[in-house]
């Protein structure tokens, strides 16, 4: 059986838990974002913050405004739509945005906006594959599992001002 290997890290955002299989990061959780239950995926879960050595590394640099682009062996589960949307959100510049329609059109679907949104929201992998770089067609904020103060956070860190509206959706 695999195990999980888990360690917290401290980040402006607050605290985020980050996993991995001991060679990729599969997961980024979130300040609120409650872990699962021990049942919920069957491995064992093991405390140990030397597998995340190059991940921490990297997120201390993309924090401090030295990092524009993860460098990563990433391992993130998902239908292969949504790696299809991931393997696109990684395409996204440090600094810029787009909107979900953009990035529908990127995956090769222009009507799968709705499904490209939830992809986007079930990103195991936020910050490192950059979720909160999409934004609403108006130019406005929507939803971010870490909250919309969460996603204001990021893009103002790496530079971008989005418009002052917000929806939830």
């Amino acid at each position: 059986m695999a195990i999980i290997y888990t360690t917290d890290y401290r980040c402006p955002l607050g605290r985020l838990v980050l996993e991995g299989d001991g060679k990729a990061l599969t997961r980024v959780r979130l300040p609120g974002e409650k872990p699962p239950a021990a049942t919920d995926e069957g491995a064992p879960r093991v405390r140990d913050r030397q597998p995340f050595a190059a991940a921490i590394a990297q997120l201390d640099e993309y924090f401090a405004g030295a990092r524009r682009a993860f460098d990563l062996p990433l391992a993130p589960s998902g239908t292969p739509f949504q790696l299809k949307v991931w393997r696109q959100l990684r395409k996204i510049p440090y600094g810029r945005t787009i909107t979900y329609a953009q990035l529908a059109h990127r995956v090769g679907n222009d009507a799968a906006c709705r499904a490209v949104g939830a992809a986007n929201g079930r990103n195991p992998l936020p910050i490192v594959v950059p979720c909160h770089r999409v934004i609403g067609s108006d130019g406005s904020l929507t939803g971010f599992g870490g909250g919309l103060a969460a996603k204001r956070k990021l893009l103002a860190l790496e530079g971008v001002q989005p418009r002052s509206g917000q929806r939830s959706g």
